[in-house]
């Protein structure tokens, strides 16, 4: 039998590449984690989105 890990949301935001796209792990609060899975395109356009706000 495995063991389960505990689900927390603690820990860095994650991004694996996975195939053709990107799998991004997103800490939530109250515990748990958001996982959603992007395509290569979607992601440039976070990033680009991301760094205009972090510049203003």
């Amino acid at each position: 039998m495995a063991a389960q890990k505990p689900r927390t949301g603690d820990g860095p935001l994650e991004v694996t590449k996975e195939g053709r796209g990107y799998v991004v792990r997103l800490p939530v609060e109250g515990g748990g984690r958001l996982v959603i899975e992007v395509s290569q395109e979607e992601a440039t356009n976070l990033r680009d989105t991301l760094a205009e706000t972090l510049t203003k």
